[in-house]
């Protein structure tokens, strides 16, 4: 069977199982490509390429491990509570102005463009509210889903510094005239917000009670009772907001490996707020489930990565997907690009694609007078879409935390993603960011 249209099947496959809820991801993301290298005859490497898979996420696994006991040991220890109070004060119980304040929240919490502290902080911050009121939890997931989606073109986000360095270009070039377009992925989110607001305004009502402090609400932040007041640490939010800040900081400008930050992170965190011994273990094991949902995922996906890049399978899809692009089209090839941008970084990694399938697209383009700037624009407004990969784990930790079904999420957020991509690729034209 040709290796690129096995590939497709898998996904389709894989997609539809999620979605129908016949496997759970975890489930689909180790037996599909199982299954499909077994078929396409690849059976002899398979381990190779699984452990390869492993490998590759084992940082990220590593990362998200001790980011959740980090997170969830400032959460218990109360740091991000004066937040939440403020938010539901604003908010009063008016599901309009919740799914409002959420694109607000997750849209300035991600100009770190990291996913994994966007969805903690919002989460932590809007579920006692969601859960108050009565609002579908999807909800929240899409448009903390939509918010990341933009904020990640962001050049310390990732994928616009990945196109950048790929095609040698500068941050002036590509980012400054992105902007605008960002601005307009941000808005799209906030009618997301209004849509989805006006709707369950109509279902739920307007809860005019909830003026209250979350311990009126008897709620901690993630949902649970907030009987145990004795793990708050009041006196030490200033410590615990100053330690936070450091550690995005070091994030930022990559003073340690990611992963090793996070340990460092969390090691402190967990001495200043709970020297005690006993104590520590049973904060650790008060967040072990959110940490095996997460990581399990996480590893899971690698297998998933790992069959898909050691087959090569990916690399045939890449080839078949530019090779559908007709010579006739070839004045359109920004505008191409911008479109196929969504399958391609929904399938495969961000390395990949930038570092691989770019520069070829870019290079095919160039014949037709549009220059690599132009390219790098266009290769990164399908990153709403990437968000809902398989192969991002950060969304393992959202669905997590948010205790909701993946492949449930799959269906309700991929059609506004799609709509998000589309509306900045429509408003990226409108402007002259990238040529028709």
């Amino acid at each position: 069977m040709n290796l690129a249209l096995l590939g497709f099947i898998m996904i389709v496959v894989f997609m539809a199982l999620i979605m129908s809820k016949k496997m759970s991801a975890l489930v689909a993301l180790i037996l599909v490509p199982t299954v499909f290298a077994i078929i396409g005859g690849f059976y002899n490497g398979i381990g190779e390429h699984m452990l390869e898979g492993l490998k590759q996420v084992a940082p990220t696994g590593m990362m998200l491990i001790f980011a959740i006991l980090y997170f969830g040991i400032m959460i218990d220890a109360g740091l991000f509570d004066p937040v939440i109070n403020v938010i539901i004060k604003a908010v009063k119980g008016d599901p309009l102005k919740i799914t409002i304040g959420t694109v607000i929240l997750a849209s300035l919490v991600a100009l770190d463009g990291d996913g994994t502290t966007t969805f903690i902080i919002t989460v932590t911050a809007m579920l006692p509210l969601y859960r108050k009121v009565g609002m579908n939890p999807y909800i929240l997931a899409a448009l903390a889903l939509l918010s990341i989606g933009v904020m990640n073109m962001t050049p310390w986000g990732g994928p616009t510094a990945r196109a950048i360095s790929a095609l040698q270009t500068t941050t002036e070039e590509v980012f400054t005239p992105i902007i605008p377009v960002m601005a307009a992925g941000i808005l799209f989110a906030l009618g997301v917000a209004y849509y989805f607001g006006v709707k369950e305004r109509k279902r739920v009502g307007i809860a005019d009670h909830l003026t209250m402090s979350l311990d009126d609400m008897h709620l901690h932040p993630d949902g649970k009772s907030n009987d145990e007041n004795a793990l708050l640490r009041p006196k030490l939010v200033w410590v615990n907001a100053l330690l936070t800040i450091l550690l995005l900081y070091a994030l930022i400008t990559e003073f340690l490996p990611i992963p090793v930050l996070f340990m460092c992170g969390f090691a402190v965190a967990v001495l200043i707020n709970y020297p005690n011994i006993a104590l520590q273990s049973e904060r650790i094991k008060a967040h072990a489930p959110n940490v095996l949902a997460v990581v399990s995922l996480v590893f899971a996906s690698g297998i998933f990565t790992g069959v898909m890049n050691g087959t090569k399978m990916v690399d045939a899809m890449a080839t078949a997907l530019v090779n559908i692009v007709p010579a006739s089209m070839g004045d359109h090839f920004a505008v191409i690009t911008a479109l196929l941008s969504m399958p391609f970084t929904y399938f495969m990694a961000n390395d990949p694609y930038y570092y691989g399938i770019l520069p070829i697209l870019a290079e095919s383009a160039s014949q037709f007078g549009i220059t690599k700037a132009e390219m790098a624009r266009a290769s990164i407004l399908g990153q709403p879409v990437h968000v809902l990969s398989p192969l991002y784990a950060a969304g393992y930790l959202l669905v997590g935390m948010l205790g909701i079904d993946y492949g449930e999420n799959q269906k309700f957020a991929l059609k506004w993603a799609i709509g998000s991509s589309v509306f900045m690729i429509v408003v990226a034209i409108i402007l002259g960011v990238i040529p028709l």
